[in-house]
Protein backbone atom coordinates (compact mmCIF):
# COMPACT_ATOMS: atom_id res chain seq x y z
CA UNK A 1 0.00 0.00 0.00
CA UNK A 2 1.61 3.72 -1.04
CA UNK A 3 -0.13 6.47 0.11
CA UNK A 4 0.11 9.37 -2.03
CA UNK A 5 3.37 11.70 -1.44
CA UNK A 6 2.85 14.59 -3.59
CA UNK A 7 1.97 17.83 -2.16
CA UNK A 8 -2.06 18.98 -2.29
CA UNK A 9 -2.64 22.79 -3.64
CA UNK A 10 -3.25 25.54 -1.27
CA UNK A 11 -6.59 26.75 -0.64
CA UNK A 12 -7.95 23.30 -2.29
CA UNK A 13 -11.66 22.99 -0.71
CA UNK A 14 -11.95 20.63 2.30
CA UNK A 15 -13.82 18.41 1.43
CA UNK A 16 -11.55 17.55 -1.79
CA UNK A 17 -8.62 17.15 0.54
CA UNK A 18 -10.69 14.68 2.91
CA UNK A 19 -10.73 12.50 0.09
CA UNK A 20 -7.52 13.06 -1.25
CA UNK A 21 -5.86 11.90 1.95
CA UNK A 22 -7.64 8.79 2.27
CA UNK A 23 -7.30 7.73 -1.61
CA UNK A 24 -4.14 5.25 -2.04
CA UNK A 25 -2.63 2.73 -4.24
CA UNK A 26 -2.40 -0.92 -4.06
CA UNK A 27 -0.48 -2.97 -6.33
CA UNK A 28 -1.94 -6.32 -7.46
CA UNK A 29 -1.43 -9.39 -9.57
CA UNK A 30 -3.85 -9.63 -11.93
CA UNK A 31 -4.55 -13.48 -11.50
CA UNK A 32 -5.97 -16.18 -14.10
CA UNK A 33 -6.68 -18.78 -11.76
CA UNK A 34 -2.97 -19.92 -10.53
CA UNK A 35 -1.31 -17.70 -13.55
CA UNK A 36 0.40 -14.83 -13.08
CA UNK A 37 -1.15 -12.10 -15.81
CA UNK A 38 0.37 -9.18 -14.97
CA UNK A 39 0.76 -6.49 -11.70
CA UNK A 40 -0.99 -3.52 -11.58
CA UNK A 41 -2.11 -0.53 -9.78
CA UNK A 42 -5.67 0.19 -8.47
CA UNK A 43 -6.71 3.98 -7.26
CA UNK A 44 -8.95 3.41 -4.04
CA UNK A 45 -11.11 6.03 -4.67
CA UNK A 46 -11.75 5.36 -8.15
CA UNK A 47 -11.34 1.53 -8.42
CA UNK A 48 -9.39 2.29 -12.02
CA UNK A 49 -6.31 0.68 -13.00
CA UNK A 50 -3.55 3.71 -12.94
CA UNK A 51 -0.98 1.57 -14.10
CA UNK A 52 0.27 -1.71 -15.71
CA UNK A 53 3.78 -2.47 -15.18
CA UNK A 54 5.31 -6.50 -16.57
CA UNK A 55 2.87 -8.52 -18.18
CA UNK A 56 4.26 -12.68 -17.55
CA UNK A 57 1.83 -14.32 -19.63
CA UNK A 58 -0.03 -12.31 -22.69
CA UNK A 59 -1.50 -15.31 -23.45
CA UNK A 60 -3.79 -14.83 -20.66
CA UNK A 61 -4.52 -11.36 -20.72
CA UNK A 62 -8.42 -11.18 -20.84
CA UNK A 63 -9.84 -12.39 -24.38
CA UNK A 64 -9.95 -8.95 -26.71
CA UNK A 65 -6.99 -7.25 -24.94
CA UNK A 66 -4.62 -5.28 -27.42
CA UNK A 67 -0.95 -6.27 -26.51
CA UNK A 68 1.51 -5.04 -28.58
CA UNK A 69 5.25 -3.91 -28.41
CA UNK A 70 4.88 -5.90 -24.75
CA UNK A 71 2.44 -3.66 -22.91
CA UNK A 72 -1.43 -4.03 -22.60
CA UNK A 73 -3.70 -1.67 -23.97
CA UNK A 74 -4.72 -0.04 -19.99
CA UNK A 75 -8.06 1.20 -21.68
CA UNK A 76 -9.30 -1.65 -22.64
CA UNK A 77 -8.31 -3.81 -19.19
CA UNK A 78 -9.52 -1.07 -17.33
CA UNK A 79 -12.87 -0.99 -19.17
CA UNK A 80 -12.72 -4.97 -18.72
CA UNK A 81 -12.02 -4.47 -14.85
CA UNK A 82 -14.76 -1.61 -13.65
CA UNK A 83 -17.54 -3.80 -16.00
CA UNK A 84 -16.82 -6.63 -13.78
CA UNK A 85 -18.76 -4.22 -10.68
CA UNK A 86 -22.69 -4.04 -10.34
CA UNK A 87 -24.00 -2.37 -13.30
CA UNK A 88 -25.28 1.05 -12.04
CA UNK A 89 -28.91 0.05 -13.77
CA UNK A 90 -29.27 -2.49 -10.92
CA UNK A 91 -32.85 -2.58 -9.37
CA UNK A 92 -32.43 -1.74 -5.90
CA UNK A 93 -28.83 -1.08 -6.25
CA UNK A 94 -28.84 2.18 -4.70
CA UNK A 95 -31.40 1.68 -1.48
CA UNK A 96 -28.64 -1.70 -0.98
CA UNK A 97 -25.16 0.32 -0.88
CA UNK A 98 -26.76 2.47 1.33
CA UNK A 99 -27.39 0.10 3.39
CA UNK A 100 -23.86 -1.64 3.39
CA UNK A 101 -22.52 1.89 3.58
CA UNK A 102 -20.73 1.71 0.17
CA UNK A 103 -20.69 4.71 -1.95
CA UNK A 104 -20.05 2.81 -5.42
CA UNK A 105 -20.58 -0.54 -6.53
CA UNK A 106 -17.05 -0.40 -8.00
CA UNK A 107 -15.62 -0.24 -4.17
CA UNK A 108 -17.45 -4.06 -3.84
CA UNK A 109 -14.62 -5.37 -6.57
CA UNK A 110 -11.54 -5.44 -4.43
CA UNK A 111 -13.54 -6.83 -1.09
CA UNK A 112 -13.87 -9.90 -3.39
CA UNK A 113 -10.36 -10.14 -5.04
CA UNK A 114 -12.76 -9.43 -8.32
CA UNK A 115 -13.47 -13.11 -8.07
CA UNK A 116 -16.39 -14.04 -10.15
CA UNK A 117 -18.17 -17.48 -10.81
CA UNK A 118 -18.39 -17.04 -14.32
CA UNK A 119 -14.35 -17.32 -14.72
CA UNK A 120 -11.53 -17.42 -13.06
CA UNK A 121 -9.87 -13.91 -13.17
CA UNK A 122 -9.10 -12.05 -9.76
CA UNK A 123 -6.95 -9.75 -8.12
CA UNK A 124 -4.09 -10.75 -5.58
CA UNK A 125 -2.77 -8.09 -3.22
CA UNK A 126 0.92 -7.94 -3.26
CA UNK A 127 1.03 -7.39 -0.15
CA UNK A 128 -1.20 -11.38 0.99
CA UNK A 129 -0.02 -14.48 0.64
CA UNK A 130 -3.17 -15.63 -0.96
CA UNK A 131 -4.04 -19.17 -3.38
CA UNK A 132 -6.40 -19.19 -5.81
CA UNK A 133 -7.59 -22.59 -3.87
CA UNK A 134 -8.15 -20.09 -0.35
CA UNK A 135 -10.41 -18.01 -2.44
CA UNK A 136 -12.52 -18.91 -5.19
CA UNK A 137 -15.80 -18.80 -4.68
CA UNK A 138 -16.50 -22.41 -6.96
CA UNK A 139 -14.69 -24.55 -3.93
CA UNK A 140 -15.20 -22.10 -0.66
CA UNK A 141 -18.13 -21.12 0.61
CA UNK A 142 -19.16 -17.02 0.51
CA UNK A 143 -20.91 -14.86 2.00
CA UNK A 144 -24.82 -13.99 1.47
CA UNK A 145 -24.86 -10.66 2.73
CA UNK A 146 -24.49 -8.56 -0.22
CA UNK A 147 -27.13 -10.90 -2.21
CA UNK A 148 -29.51 -10.12 0.63
CA UNK A 149 -28.45 -6.41 0.46
CA UNK A 150 -29.76 -6.56 -3.57
CA UNK A 151 -33.01 -8.15 -2.71
CA UNK A 152 -33.96 -5.80 0.25
CA UNK A 153 -32.99 -7.77 3.29
CA UNK A 154 -31.65 -5.88 6.42
CA UNK A 155 -28.02 -5.54 6.41
CA UNK A 156 -26.56 -5.87 9.97
CA UNK A 157 -23.48 -3.89 10.94
CA UNK A 158 -20.81 -6.92 10.89
CA UNK A 159 -21.19 -7.20 6.91
CA UNK A 160 -19.17 -10.03 5.39
CA UNK A 161 -18.60 -8.61 1.79
CA UNK A 162 -16.95 -11.53 -0.02
CA UNK A 163 -19.30 -12.25 -2.17
CA UNK A 164 -19.30 -13.51 -5.91
CA UNK A 165 -22.49 -10.95 -5.99
CA UNK A 166 -19.95 -8.25 -6.45
CA UNK A 167 -19.14 -9.22 -10.01
CA UNK A 168 -22.81 -10.00 -10.81
CA UNK A 169 -24.01 -8.27 -14.14
CA UNK A 170 -27.75 -7.41 -15.54
CA UNK A 171 -30.12 -4.81 -14.65
CA UNK A 172 -32.43 -7.14 -12.31
CA UNK A 173 -32.18 -8.08 -8.67
CA UNK A 174 -29.75 -11.31 -8.44
CA UNK A 175 -28.01 -13.23 -5.96
CA UNK A 176 -25.95 -16.30 -5.89
CA UNK A 177 -26.17 -19.17 -3.41
CA UNK A 178 -25.28 -22.62 -2.51
CA UNK A 179 -27.62 -24.90 -2.30
CA UNK A 180 -26.85 -28.90 -1.30
CA UNK A 181 -23.37 -27.73 -2.56
CA UNK A 182 -23.56 -26.25 -5.99
CA UNK A 183 -23.69 -22.82 -7.29
CA UNK A 184 -27.26 -21.22 -7.88
CA UNK A 185 -28.34 -17.87 -9.43
CA UNK A 186 -31.28 -16.36 -8.04
CA UNK A 187 -32.93 -14.08 -10.30
CA UNK A 188 -36.15 -11.54 -10.05
CA UNK A 189 -38.72 -9.92 -12.49
CA UNK A 190 -40.02 -6.63 -12.82
CA UNK A 191 -43.07 -5.25 -12.66
CA UNK A 192 -46.26 -4.67 -13.11
CA UNK A 193 -45.82 -8.32 -14.27
CA UNK A 194 -42.97 -10.26 -12.77
CA UNK A 195 -42.87 -12.01 -15.67
CA UNK A 196 -39.01 -12.71 -16.50
CA UNK A 197 -38.93 -15.51 -14.61
CA UNK A 198 -41.66 -17.58 -15.57
CA UNK A 199 -40.19 -16.84 -19.20
CA UNK A 200 -36.82 -18.23 -17.91
CA UNK A 201 -38.35 -21.32 -17.07
CA UNK A 202 -41.11 -21.33 -20.09
CA UNK A 203 -37.92 -21.00 -22.61
CA UNK A 204 -36.41 -24.15 -21.20
CA UNK A 205 -39.86 -26.02 -21.81
CA UNK A 206 -39.72 -24.84 -25.74
CA UNK A 207 -36.06 -25.56 -26.19
CA UNK A 208 -36.48 -29.37 -24.33
CA UNK A 209 -39.31 -29.54 -26.93
CA UNK A 210 -36.64 -28.78 -29.65
CA UNK A 211 -33.74 -29.93 -27.99
CA UNK A 212 -31.82 -27.22 -28.00
CA UNK A 213 -28.53 -26.86 -25.74
CA UNK A 214 -29.18 -25.02 -22.58
CA UNK A 215 -29.29 -23.46 -18.74
CA UNK A 216 -32.11 -25.21 -17.16
CA UNK A 217 -33.99 -22.62 -14.44
CA UNK A 218 -36.98 -23.58 -11.97
CA UNK A 219 -39.05 -21.08 -10.07
CA UNK A 220 -38.86 -20.19 -6.52
CA UNK A 221 -41.28 -17.48 -4.35
CA UNK A 222 -40.17 -14.65 -2.41
CA UNK A 223 -43.67 -14.23 -1.08
CA UNK A 224 -45.72 -13.86 -3.93
CA UNK A 225 -43.24 -12.94 -6.03
CA UNK A 226 -41.44 -15.26 -8.60
CA UNK A 227 -37.50 -15.79 -8.81
CA UNK A 228 -35.96 -18.25 -11.60
CA UNK A 229 -33.33 -20.49 -10.06
CA UNK A 230 -30.58 -21.90 -12.54
CA UNK A 231 -27.25 -23.68 -11.67
CA UNK A 232 -23.99 -22.23 -12.80
CA UNK A 233 -22.77 -23.80 -15.88
CA UNK A 234 -19.22 -22.86 -15.45
CA UNK A 235 -16.61 -24.63 -13.15
CA UNK A 236 -13.67 -24.20 -11.27
CA UNK A 237 -11.88 -25.06 -14.64
CA UNK A 238 -13.88 -23.48 -17.29
CA UNK A 239 -15.31 -19.57 -18.06
CA UNK A 240 -17.34 -17.75 -19.92
CA UNK A 241 -16.14 -15.22 -22.40
CA UNK A 242 -19.00 -13.21 -23.66
CA UNK A 243 -19.53 -12.37 -27.43
CA UNK A 244 -18.54 -8.89 -26.92
CA UNK A 245 -15.17 -10.01 -26.20
CA UNK A 246 -15.25 -12.09 -28.83
CA UNK A 247 -15.95 -9.77 -31.48
CA UNK A 248 -13.59 -7.27 -29.72
CA UNK A 249 -10.37 -9.32 -30.99
CA UNK A 250 -10.02 -8.09 -34.54
CA UNK A 251 -11.70 -4.45 -35.95
CA UNK A 252 -14.94 -5.48 -37.73
CA UNK A 253 -14.54 -4.43 -41.17
CA UNK A 254 -16.98 -1.74 -43.07
CA UNK A 255 -18.33 -4.54 -45.26
CA UNK A 256 -19.26 -7.03 -42.52
CA UNK A 257 -22.17 -6.82 -40.95
CA UNK A 258 -22.06 -7.90 -37.05
CA UNK A 259 -23.18 -11.12 -37.20
CA UNK A 260 -20.15 -11.91 -39.93
CA UNK A 261 -17.85 -10.57 -38.08
CA UNK A 262 -18.90 -12.23 -34.99
CA UNK A 263 -18.65 -15.53 -36.92
CA UNK A 264 -15.55 -14.75 -38.57
CA UNK A 265 -13.65 -13.90 -35.09
CA UNK A 266 -14.86 -17.29 -33.85
CA UNK A 267 -13.53 -18.90 -37.07
CA UNK A 268 -10.03 -16.94 -36.35
CA UNK A 269 -10.52 -18.22 -32.95
CA UNK A 270 -11.23 -21.31 -33.63
CA UNK A 271 -14.32 -21.93 -31.33
CA UNK A 272 -16.34 -24.86 -32.83
CA UNK A 273 -20.28 -25.60 -33.10
CA UNK A 274 -21.15 -21.31 -33.27
CA UNK A 275 -23.28 -21.30 -36.41
CA UNK A 276 -25.47 -24.11 -35.40
CA UNK A 277 -25.98 -22.62 -31.77
CA UNK A 278 -26.49 -19.32 -33.42
CA UNK A 279 -29.25 -20.58 -35.48
CA UNK A 280 -30.92 -21.93 -32.73
CA UNK A 281 -30.80 -18.89 -30.19
CA UNK A 282 -31.89 -16.88 -33.10
CA UNK A 283 -35.40 -18.97 -33.57
CA UNK A 284 -35.91 -19.54 -30.13
CA UNK A 285 -35.56 -15.71 -30.04
CA UNK A 286 -37.64 -15.38 -32.57
CA UNK A 287 -40.27 -17.36 -30.84
CA UNK A 288 -40.09 -15.60 -27.93
CA UNK A 289 -40.37 -11.89 -29.32
CA UNK A 290 -37.12 -11.74 -26.72
CA UNK A 291 -36.08 -7.78 -27.00
CA UNK A 292 -32.81 -8.05 -24.91
CA UNK A 293 -30.36 -10.73 -26.67
CA UNK A 294 -27.54 -8.00 -26.20
CA UNK A 295 -23.71 -9.14 -26.88
CA UNK A 296 -23.05 -9.66 -23.00
CA UNK A 297 -25.66 -12.27 -22.36
CA UNK A 298 -24.46 -15.54 -24.85
CA UNK A 299 -20.87 -16.37 -25.44
CA UNK A 300 -18.82 -19.16 -25.48
CA UNK A 301 -16.18 -21.48 -22.47
CA UNK A 302 -13.06 -21.94 -23.09
CA UNK A 303 -10.98 -24.01 -20.75
CA UNK A 304 -8.99 -21.40 -18.10
CA UNK A 305 -5.38 -23.22 -17.80
CA UNK A 306 -5.31 -24.41 -21.39
CA UNK A 307 -7.44 -21.75 -22.73
CA UNK A 308 -8.84 -24.53 -24.95
CA UNK A 309 -12.52 -23.34 -26.76
CA UNK A 310 -15.06 -26.01 -25.26
CA UNK A 311 -17.49 -23.92 -27.60
CA UNK A 312 -20.75 -22.11 -27.47
CA UNK A 313 -22.40 -21.60 -24.50
CA UNK A 314 -25.78 -23.03 -23.47
CA UNK A 315 -28.89 -20.70 -24.22
CA UNK A 316 -29.73 -18.92 -20.68
CA UNK A 317 -30.79 -15.23 -20.12
CA UNK A 318 -34.08 -15.41 -22.00
CA UNK A 319 -36.71 -13.77 -19.50
CA UNK A 320 -36.93 -10.61 -21.54
CA UNK A 321 -39.32 -11.88 -23.93
CA UNK A 322 -42.95 -12.55 -24.52
CA UNK A 323 -44.18 -8.97 -24.01
CA UNK A 324 -43.29 -8.73 -20.56
CA UNK A 325 -43.48 -5.39 -19.91
CA UNK A 326 -46.14 -4.62 -23.12
CA UNK A 327 -49.72 -4.16 -21.60
CA UNK A 328 -51.83 -7.05 -22.04
CA UNK A 329 -53.63 -5.06 -24.84
CA UNK A 330 -50.84 -4.91 -26.71
CA UNK A 331 -49.60 -8.38 -27.02
CA UNK A 332 -49.53 -8.30 -30.67
CA UNK A 333 -48.12 -11.50 -32.18
CA UNK A 334 -47.66 -10.75 -35.72
CA UNK A 335 -46.46 -6.72 -34.69
CA UNK A 336 -42.58 -6.49 -35.65
CA UNK A 337 -41.01 -7.05 -32.57
CA UNK A 338 -37.76 -5.32 -31.68
CA UNK A 339 -34.77 -7.51 -31.48
CA UNK A 340 -30.74 -7.76 -31.12
CA UNK A 341 -28.06 -8.21 -31.16
CA UNK A 342 -27.53 -8.92 -35.21
CA UNK A 343 -30.37 -7.17 -36.73
CA UNK A 344 -33.15 -4.39 -34.99
CA UNK A 345 -36.12 -6.48 -35.68
CA UNK A 346 -37.08 -10.61 -35.76
CA UNK A 347 -38.23 -10.60 -39.35
CA UNK A 348 -34.79 -9.35 -40.60
CA UNK A 349 -32.64 -11.73 -38.03
CA UNK A 350 -34.31 -14.87 -38.89
CA UNK A 351 -33.39 -14.74 -42.01
CA UNK A 352 -29.72 -14.93 -40.51
CA UNK A 353 -30.58 -18.56 -39.68
CA UNK A 354 -28.55 -20.80 -42.25
CA UNK A 355 -30.00 -24.22 -41.34
CA UNK A 356 -33.68 -25.07 -40.35
CA UNK A 357 -33.06 -28.82 -41.27
CA UNK A 358 -33.15 -29.28 -37.36
CA UNK A 359 -35.86 -27.58 -36.09
CA UNK A 360 -39.11 -30.09 -35.60
CA UNK A 361 -41.98 -27.88 -34.88
CA UNK A 362 -44.53 -30.24 -34.38
CA UNK A 363 -42.42 -30.97 -30.58
CA UNK A 364 -44.01 -27.75 -29.92
CA UNK A 365 -48.09 -29.51 -30.32
CA UNK A 366 -49.77 -28.13 -26.85
CA UNK A 367 -46.64 -26.79 -25.53
CA UNK A 368 -49.27 -23.58 -24.95
CA UNK A 369 -50.96 -25.73 -21.93
CA UNK A 370 -47.69 -26.01 -20.30
CA UNK A 371 -47.13 -22.54 -20.80
CA UNK A 372 -50.17 -21.92 -19.37
CA UNK A 373 -49.61 -23.93 -16.28
CA UNK A 374 -46.54 -22.17 -15.56
CA UNK A 375 -48.16 -18.71 -15.93
CA UNK A 376 -51.21 -19.80 -13.65
CA UNK A 377 -48.72 -20.13 -10.60
CA UNK A 378 -48.23 -16.54 -10.59
CA UNK A 379 -50.86 -13.95 -8.71
CA UNK A 380 -49.43 -10.87 -11.01
CA UNK A 381 -50.45 -12.73 -14.29
CA UNK A 382 -54.17 -12.57 -14.78
CA UNK A 383 -56.57 -15.16 -17.13
CA UNK A 384 -56.69 -12.22 -19.53
CA UNK A 385 -52.92 -11.81 -19.79
CA UNK A 386 -52.37 -15.82 -19.69
CA UNK A 387 -54.59 -16.62 -22.28
CA UNK A 388 -53.04 -13.34 -24.64
CA UNK A 389 -49.75 -14.85 -24.19
CA UNK A 390 -50.53 -18.62 -24.86
CA UNK A 391 -52.08 -17.28 -28.04
CA UNK A 392 -49.48 -15.34 -29.04
CA UNK A 393 -47.20 -17.71 -29.01
CA UNK A 394 -49.08 -20.28 -30.90
CA UNK A 395 -49.06 -17.40 -33.32
CA UNK A 396 -45.06 -16.90 -33.23
CA UNK A 397 -45.18 -20.76 -33.60
CA UNK A 398 -46.76 -20.33 -36.95
CA UNK A 399 -44.56 -17.32 -38.42
CA UNK A 400 -41.36 -19.63 -37.41
CA UNK A 401 -42.90 -21.97 -39.42
CA UNK A 402 -43.45 -19.55 -42.26
CA UNK A 403 -39.88 -18.34 -41.69
CA UNK A 404 -38.42 -22.02 -41.90
CA UNK A 405 -40.03 -22.48 -45.36
CA UNK A 406 -38.42 -19.72 -47.12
Amino acid sequence: MNPVSASFPKGADLVLCEMWCYTYFMDYFLMHKNIAVCDLTIDSATNAISRIAEIFAPEHLPVGTPFKDGRADRKFLNDWWTSRAIPASRSGLREALEAMRISSPGLLLTKCFGLSLSDQYWVRPKAKDLAWSDVNFFENKFSEDVGNALFGKAAGDDLDLMSPDNTSDGWLKKKWIIADGRRMLVKGGSGPAYQEPLNEVIAGILMDRLQIPHTAYTLQWDADQPLSVCEDFIGADTELISAWYIRETGKRPGHLSEYQHYMERCKALGIPGIREQLDRMIAIDFLMANTDRHFNNFGVVRHAETLEWIGAAPIYDTGTSLWHDVATHMILARAEANSKPFRSKHGEQIKLVTDFSWLDLSALQDADEEVSEILKQSAYIDEQRRDALCRALNIRIKMLAEAAAI
